[in-house]
């Protein structure tokens, strides 16, 4: 069900959301849930859920799929091979002009410009490049094609002084972006967390952050189909309840967030003590996400759109006098 602007100005200005819902996890069924994420720092929200015991006192064993991208995970919730995938905003959008009938049901991760600092475009340390002109008609490694990670780059390089037209874009993990560079088969690379601390001691940065997109937006989200949501509302509220519950946690005990991911992704230590680390968002509202919409249509060919239209609002359930 889409979101009229009544109901997204009530989310917005009331306070009421669907992640504010709590649950006795006692009195639920327990729903098995196939979760797809990209392995990186900012989707281990279900990671934290998972150790601190949030996903079983709410009803809910929680399969975890790593995946490469955005868009290979929106294929997987698409096809039903997956109920519910870790999805960028900008990558949700472009997919939504395709009419195929994906919804938001949790925010994830939000760019903030006084905290976030977990993005850059990394260049080998002797590379000859100095400002984003001098990237026209290069090649630039991304983790994942017409994303986020390619409209990052094409938007600074055109606010400052280049062409993004005249740039490859190249698709390979994170982890190996570094010997990329190194061995001068990419100019440039957009990395994130643990990949952004490491590129900063290894090599240079040119540009750090998303400014030029919004000083404040949403990243990522938890989506679903909507006619999956549709069929499991209940889980729907939980997982969402849940997540609320991991974000406001997780910004609140970095040390205690930090032992989780190092348990689950087996991440060095040492390299997490350097990096910069995720902020989570605690309230999902159409202002954060209409940034990314509007600049993945700018650069994707489409016609922008309110961010409402993203949102999954719940089927209200008639009450007897309704009925």
């Amino acid at each position: 069900m889409r979101m009229t602007r009544a109901r997204a100005a009530g989310l917005l200005f009331g306070g009421v959301a669907l992640a504010g819902v709590r649950f006795r996890g006692a009195a639920q069924t327990t729903a098995k849930l196939r979760v797809a994420i990209v392995p990186i720092e900012g989707a281990s929200e279900v990671y934290f859920a998972t150790d601190m015991g949030f996903f079983a006192k709410a009803g809910l064993d929680v399969e975890i799929q790593p995946m490469q991208s955005s868009p290979a995970i929106a294929a997987a919730v698409a096809s039903n091979a997956v109920d519910i995938g870790f999805i960028s905003v900008d990558a949700l959008a472009t997919i939504y002009q395709k009419n195929i009938p994906l919804t938001i049901i949790a925010p994830s991760t939000e760019y903030t410009a006084a905290t976030s600092h977990s993005v850059a475009i990394a260049l080998a340390a002797s590379s000859p490049i100095r400002v984003a002109k001098d990237l026209d008609g290069k090649t630039i490694a991304v983790n994942a094609l017409h994303s986020l990670s390619t409209l990052g780059p094409s938007d600074w390089i055109d606010q400052n002084g280049g062409d993004s037209s005249t740039v490859k874009f190249v698709e390979m993990p994170f982890p190996i972006m570094t010997s990329a560079l190194d061995a001068g088969r990419v100019d440039a690379a957009l990395v994130t967390e643990p990949f952004t601390s490491a590129a900063r001691k290894n090599g240079r940065i040119i540009a750090s952050g998303f400014d030029y997109i919004a000083k404040h937006f949403l990243i990522t989200s938890w989506c679903t189909t909507e006619q999956w949501a549709k069929e499991h509302p209940d889980v729907v509220a939980r997982f969402a309840a849940v997540i609320h519950q991991t974000a406001v946690w997780a910004n609140a005990n970095r040390d205690r967030s930090g032992e989780i991911l190092v348990k689950y992704t087996k991440m060095d230590p040492a390299v997490l003590a350097t990096i910069s680390r995720s902020q989570y968002c605690e309230q999902l509202t159409p202002a954060l996400l209409q940034p990314l919409i509007d600049v993945s249509a700018k650069y994707n060919g489409f016609t922008t759109f309110p961010a409402q239209d993203l949102i999954y609002v719940p089927r209200k359930t008639p009450s007897p006098s309704e009925n």
